[in-house]
């Protein structure tokens, strides 16, 4: 191999194999033919994360060292970042306390369920939601456990279920922070607190969260659509109110799984049952800490269809959807983040650069956080032209990247 093109002609054997043309994988990157030569043949050169995982994912291959050897992709750009108080959260999900935070902590079911509800109001309130649930999760986790051992019978089972709300606030605190480790050992607690409730709603809850888990480490599809199958089966749909908001919410995780590894018919099918089920709740439900609802199931198509390579219908989409109706600005800047990553795989730099700006000043805290962003926007920088660099250097600083 010419060690000079190493990349190229990986590339181009990956395509072969793939039984791909050169107008068909550049159709699928939203490329052009000669763009794909120029790369195969080394007259350009390897092309930044957020095209490598895009190639990745039409080349159906699971290894980007497949596409890149074994040179180490640049940690400072394409690393995770790590909140200041992540110490404070990883020490208190490791201890085992017998006691509550102070002595006069009152541990009822009542009010452990009532300081984690205003926990839901800071992280989806917050701009900066990390920081502000930061100062009271290491003591709710504390708290709730210890009640969960202190309390018996129905009272139990409530701060159980609370438990798991509880684990769900550290599994999004702890996303897209290293180590990796501890968001799936926050999921997988979630999950067992909810089991030992014995509450069909917490379970169905815990198969949310841990979809996203698994989708992010790449574990198989199949997996978690029947994970998400066996708790649509635990609700009740048909009582409407909570059953059909989380029956729809599990609806939604099949529909993102099945995009994820391109499995067009079988996403869209399970979004329509996500959206009739929003349809039948009313313009006006929200989940009051899932989110689900109208603005939820239709935001949550842009990235569904971004994930097909579908960047024009994802566009086209994002149009119809009214984000101020998400009360979460979490959510929000989430969403506006997807419809730029859809900019992206279009080379729309201008739309990508403005929705990247939107999405940073709607929470700074999860754009900060955001994989897509500190991929994209190193690339917006080099590549994006003299229109956006300003603009794009702007968020680099605000993300600490050295461009």
């Amino acid at each position: 191999m010419n060690r000079d093109n190493e990349f190229g002609q990986r590339l181009q054997r990956l395509r072969q194999q793939a039984g791909m043309t050169r107008p068909i994988l550049g159709e699928l990157a939203g490329r052009s033919a000669s763009w794909v030569k120029a790369l195969e043949i080394g007259r350009l050169q390897q092309p930044r994360l957020p095209m490598l995982i895009r190639l990745a994912e039409i080349l159906d291959i699971r290894d980007l060292t497949q596409l890149t050897g074994e040179q180490p992709l640049v940690r400072s750009i394409y690393g995770k970042k790590a909140h200041q108080a992540l110490p404070k959260i990883t020490e208190a999900l490791a201890s085992f306390p017998t006691t509550a935070s102070t002595d006069d902590t009152e541990l009822t079911a009542g009010a452990i369920e009532a300081r984690t509800r205003q926990a839901w109001v800071l992280w989806h309130g917050a701009a900066f939601q990390r920081s502000a649930i930061a100062t009271i999760l290491p003591d709710l986790l504390r708290d709730t456990r210890v009640a969960v051992r202190q309390l018996d019978g129905n009272d139990r089972r409530k701060a159980q279920a609370t438990l798991a709300q509880v684990y769900h606030l550290a599994q999004l605190y702890l996303s897209f922070q290293p180590p990796a480790s501890l968001v799936l050992l926050s999921g997988d607690r979630a999950m067992t607190a909810a089991q030992d409730a014995d509450n069909p709603h917490a379970m169905a809850a815990a198969a949310w969260y841990v979809n996203h888990v698994y989708r992010d480490a790449g574990e198989e599809a199949e997996a978690r659509v029947e994970l998400a199958r066996q708790m649509c089966d635990m609700v009740q749909p048909d009582k409407e109110g909570d059953d059909l908001a989380l029956w729809g919410l599990l609806r939604l995780a099949m529909a993102l799984s099945y995009a994820k590894v391109g499995r067009e018919g079988d996403a869209l099918r399970h979004w329509d049952e996500a959206d009739r089920a929003a349809k039948a709740l009313g313009d006006n439900y929200i989940h009051p800490w899932l989110m689900f609802g109208r603005v939820m199931v239709d935001a949550y198509m842009i990235t569904i269809q971004a994930d097909l390579m579908h960047a024009g219908f994802a566009i086209r989409h994002a149009a119809k959807v009214d984000l101020a109706k998400m009360p979460s600005a979490t959510r929000r800047s989430f969403h506006a983040a997807e419809t730029a990553r859809a900019h992206h795989m279009r080379d729309e730099p201008l739309a990508a650069v403005t929705l990247l700006s939107k999405a940073e000043k709607e929470s700074p805290d999860t754009f900060g956080f955001s994989l897509f962003a500190r991929s994209a926007v190193p690339d917006l920088v080099e590549h994006g032209g003299q229109t956006v660099r300003s603009d794009a250097e702007r968020l680099a600083s605000v993300l600490g990247l050295d461009t």
